[in-house]
């Protein structure tokens, strides 16, 4: 029914003549003032007295304080307001714990939780949607409460990805967005400034307090040419990760401009922008024209286009302005690529996967391909991958691997149905998943290979670090675009190079795929599907939100002690680690998803796949009390009880990938007090500083060899902790010398209170 979509897509019909545009689907109601953007835009930009980019515009366009606010790319943090907040299920749980926690009756600015997570892929997506929600009753009971509670707008289990229902319902140019996941720049796509960020930092918005950043640098990447062939926009960013690697884009906003960018679509736009997360980027963004405007046109918000249009100069950079760095792809030349395996930054041209495969001894043959995911499950996306399976089909072939296709929302699910898609994809032997995260995240009940079983899988997934997707450390998983999946798994091995070479049908031809073709927005109005969304009452105070002290799944979270106003002295380290550390090593996802809600529970993941310096092993670390090795959670767990804080010391770009707040909750959880590294990604960093930890950086990287698995740490200075003045660390080791190291941190006064408080949740009620 036309209120059924009306309410859908959410978006007021009646904009008054300040150009106020209604984005909220629930109370209290929310919108975006271009005006209000446009006056703060020309604040600073005299301030400034230089030309803007694009992100710079929406981002100081949203300063609590235009006028006073001190702005230096890399270096002050910003008093930000955002419009709006989304979760995902698995993070939203923390967060409105600490939300309920926080004591406020409602929250201030539009919120939404989306059920995405804890969807497990094991048979296809009827069965497993209706599986998940037996499984998970009680933590969606409580999310679907919660969010009645306090205003929050709630998207059931088999809505989609929170990204997809971002993009089409909530994302549009100038808004500026928090979300509790990672990959929260796909919003990006519609020129939008979409930021991943963890639970804590949700919170302050929800409670209405001006949200801190540290103003980014801006990458420009500029783009020429035109996309073609067997080329997909998936291509651009493997390729940027290639150039940039997994930390190039810390502390900084990737803005694509330049003539190529209107030969990508607004979903393709989408699709750049969410594996930007991949390289580190606080966000990624595109300007506003066409593409977007035909998108916004074709998902019922043609007024906000309208008004797009009216302040376009607001939503594209400025002439002359200055970026960071310069990146130039030519569009033209640009060539298929396909990233891993166990890093979305290891970059390889399509044509030479086959040969570093053999060289490096990694299976050829390809036991599964995955399309789908937050980054490749546009209408667009299908289309194209359909393309391909019918030219297979019309030989006489399929599948030569297993293939499974996730649907980004609803919308796309009931779309691609309708117009054949998916019946051409199951007939070359795909099976359609839920709308959900499922294997992207490691929410697979994979059947096919033994764990240890050395394989290769290909997928359009944004992220292939080691264990992911299947919990197989031996699984060799490739990311690459929907495209090449489907002819890889056709095919069946890495070998296989599309552009050039040939398949034999079932009457024994050979013959060539014909390049990749399809619409990049249905040529019917999209079909709604199932209505999936709860919007919570008016009045709320009936509604009761309840957690069982017995549950498994939930749990109260009680505060964190304050600082006791003394160093810290004589730390144990409790795993020195070595290498990559994301925060799927930090705190895993897949079957410890169901834990999200209960602190002490998903504790018992802390650091189990961090390799250990000592021994080169995970989950084998030695306890310096007893001497005895056990695992990283119940060693901390034994200090904890002895009454001893810890130390973790870790290598580079520490706390890569997820932006869940676990992998800080857990450590502070259990004892620790202190991670020394020698770099940090940011959602991490500051996830750390939120719940009362210190992150720390080695002045000199080189201190990390100093470092002993049997030491013990004192970090002295805390009694003068300010912005910019290093801490020291003096290292005690067992034959008893010592070191004293210079450790760097990023902590401002605000941010310092978090410390003294405990938490920036008890700050926030010392505060009320």
């Amino acid at each position: 029914s036309l209120t059924h979509w009306a309410r859908r897509l959410h978006v007021s019909a009646a904009f008054n003549a300040k150009a106020k545009v209604a984005m909220s689907r629930f109370e209290p109601s929310s919108s975006i003032n271009y005006e209000e953007l446009h006056e703060k835009i020309n604040i600073v930009r005299k301030r400034l007295n230089r030309p803007l980019t694009l992100s710079e515009k929406i981002v100081y366009g949203h300063l609590d304080d235009p006028a006073g606010q001190e702005i230096a790319r890399g270096r002050t943090y910003l008093r930000l307001r955002p419009d709006r907040v989304a979760m995902q299920d698995a993070t939203a749980q923390m967060a409105m714990l600490q939300f309920i926690s926080s004591g406020l009756p409602r929250v201030a600015v539009p919120t939404t939780i989306h059920c995405d997570h804890l969807i497990e892929a094991q048979i296809g997506g009827v069965e497993d949607l209706k599986r998940a929600k037996e499984v998970n009753q009680e933590v969606y009971n409580f999310l679907a409460t919660a969010g009645a509670k306090y205003g929050v707008g709630f998207w059931k289990p088999g809505s989609g990805i929170i990204h997809q229902i971002i993009l089409e319902n909530y994302a549009y140019p100038g808004v500026m967005l928090i979300g509790t996941d990672s990959h929260t720049p796909n919003g990006g796509g519609l020129g939008s400034v979409c930021i991943g960020v963890g639970g804590a930092d949700a919170v302050d918005v929800m409670a209405g307090i001006p949200w801190e950043l540290k103003c980014p640098n801006v990458i420009g990447v500029k783009l020429t040419g035109r996309l073609s062939g067997w080329t997909s926009p998936k291509d651009v960013i493997l390729k940027v990760a290639g150039i940039l690697t997994v930390k190039g884009g810390t502390g900084a906003i990737v803005e694509y401009h330049g003539p190529g960018v209107d030969s990508v679509s607004c979903t393709g736009m989408a699709t750049i922008c969410n594996m930007g997360a991949e390289i580190g980027a606080t966000t990624s963004i595109f300007p506003y024209n066409h593409r977007m405007k035909t998108y916004l046109n074709k998902t019922g918000r043609a007024d906000i286009a309208a008004l797009a249009d009216e302040y376009k100069e607001d939503l594209v950079p400025d002439p002359g302005c200055e970026y960071d760095q310069v990146i130039e792809i030519n569009l033209s030349e640009l060539k298929p690529h396909i990233n891993g395996p166990f890093t979305p930054d290891l970059a390889h041209p399509v044509s030479e996967i086959g040969a570093v495969a053999e060289k490096n001894g990694w299976p050829l043959e390809v036991k599964v391909g995955l399309i789908g995911s937050c980054t490749n499950s546009s209408y667009e996306d299908m289309g194209r991958a359909a393309s391909l399976a019918k030219q297979a089909l019309d030989r006489g072939l399929k599948c030569k691997a297993a293939f499974t296709v996730t649907p980004g929302s609803e919308q796309i699910r009931a779309t691609i149905e309708r117009d054949g898609f998916s019946q051409i994809l199951r007939d070359v032997g795909g099976v359609v998943l839920a709308n959900a995260c499922g294997p992207c995240i490691g929410q697979w009940d994979r059947k096919d290979v033994k764990k240890g079983e050395k394989n290769t899988i290909v997928t359009s997934y944004n992220r292939n670090f080691t264990s992911r997707n299947d919990a197989n450390p031996a699984t060799h998983a490739f990311v690459t675009s929907p495209e090449i999946v489907t002819a890889l798994a056709i095919a069946g091995t890495l070998k296989f190079n599309p552009e050039t070479d040939y398949l034999v049908g079932a009457n024994g031809e050979r013959f060539k795929l014909e390049p990749p073709n399809g619409d990049e927005l249905p040529a019917r109005e999209f079909d709604p599907g199932q209505d999936t969304y709860q919007h919570p009452p008016a009045d709320s105070t009936s509604v009761r939100v309840d957690v069982s002290p017995t549950s498994t799944r939930l749990q109260l979270l009680e505060p964190f002690d304050k600082w006791n106003g003394k160093d810290l002295e004589d730390l144990p380290v409790l795993i020195k680690v070595k290498g990559k550390c994301t925060t799927d090593h930090i705190s895993a996802a897949g079957p410890w998803l169901k834990f999200r809600g209960h602190l002490d529970n998903i504790s018992n993941n802390l650091l189990i796949g961090a390799v250990n310096v000592d021994n080169n092993a995970v989950n084998k670390i030695k306890n310096q009390l007893t001497g005895e090795y056990g695992g990283v959670p119940d060693v901390a767990r034994h200090y904890k009880a002895s009454g001893l804080s810890w130390v973790v010391v870790g290598d580079d770009n520490y706390g890569e990938g997820s932006s869940r707040e676990h992998a800080a909750l857990e450590p502070r959880h259990l004892g620790g007090r202190v991670i020394i590294v020698k770099s940090f990604a940011r959602i991490h960093e500051t996830n750390l500083k939120k719940q009362g930890m210190l992150p720390l950086t080695f002045a000199d990287p080189a201190d990390y060899d100093r470092i002993r698995p049997d030491d013990k740490i004192s970090i002295t200075g805390l009694a003068n902790f300010s912005p910019g003045k290093p801490l020291k660390g003096v290292v005690k080791h067992g034959d008893g010398s010592q070191d004293i190291i210079t450790l760097n941190h990023t902590f401002n006064d605000n941010q310092i209170e978090w410390f003294h408080a405990g938490s920036a949740l008890n700050r926030m009620k010392e505060l009320q």
